[in-house]
């Protein structure tokens, strides 16, 4: 069965979402992060997908306090990133409640002391993210785009034993557009034992059974879900119909 991670980004402690990443088209969907995680979870929902933007921009976490709040309100799954850049950060998410640390772009530009991290609290509690344009890995809230081919970056990491990772289509995120089935069919090809999550682009319910069809294991849900497209009600049913 595949996994729904419904997203929450936060700006200002609000829940907004950006199009292609991009911090001038902002639009705030609501002014209570607790207030809709409850909603996700009162829906069956297990698992969820916290960014703080002000931190990715900022460099380093600001958004301690909701965080903390849906850890301790909620019984979700938390994943969070966002401006983690030092080991005290990996280790007050991890104690605020938050099940794994979501790391990106420091694990291109600091592969060495990322690797650290995950020698000292395990594999297990580490979600990569791959962001990519073209095959290409971008960094810094996707202001850059680097040389690095999005397959070595994956396999570097899932050789010291990170298996679970999130790849995001850029071209496609925040634009309702469908998500990027054929990459992450290759990306499952190549390799057995990565457990994929697609991120960007998912806009109807048939995206999430054509994502589960190609054998993501869990699918990242935002803007379709601000903009009802796909209703809290359509994520039950996808819940219970497996």
């Amino acid at each position: 069965m595949m996994e729904l991670i419904p997203a929450i980004d936060l700006i200002d402690g609000k829940v907004v979402r950006l199009t292609e990443g991009d911090y001038t088209q902002k639009k705030v969907y609501a002014d209570d992060p607790f207030e809709m995680a409850k909603k996700f979870e009162d829906v069956g929902i297990h698992r969820l997908h916290l960014v703080d933007l002000d931190g990715a921009k900022k460099g380093e976490v600001v958004n301690w306090k909701v965080l903390e709040g849906i850890a301790s309100k909620t019984n979700l799954k938390i994943d969070f990133g966002g401006g983690v850049k030092k080991e005290e950060d990996v280790k007050r998410i991890l104690e605020s409640g938050a099940c794994w640390v979501t790391i990106g772009s420091m694990a291109v530009k600091s592969p060495e002391l990322v690797r650290k991290w995950i020698g000292t609290y395990g594999a297990e509690h580490f979600f990569l993210g791959a962001d990519v344009r073209e095959e290409k890995i971008a960094i810094n809230g996707w202001q850059e785009i680097t040389a690095m081919d999005l397959y070595a970056f994956i396999h570097s990491y899932l050789s010291i034993g990170l298996n679970y990772v999130f790849c995001t289509d850029i071209s496609k995120d925040g634009r309702l557009g469908g998500a990027a089935i054929d990459l992450y069919k290759k990306i499952l090809t190549s390799s057995s034992s990565i457990k994929l999550v697609a991120s960007g682009g998912v806009s109807t319910v048939d995206d999430l059974y054509l994502l589960q069809e190609a054998g993501c294991n869990g699918a990242i849900i935002g803007k379709a879900i601000y903009e009802n497209r796909i209703s809290l009600e359509d994520l039950k049913k996808f819940n219970y119909a497996h």
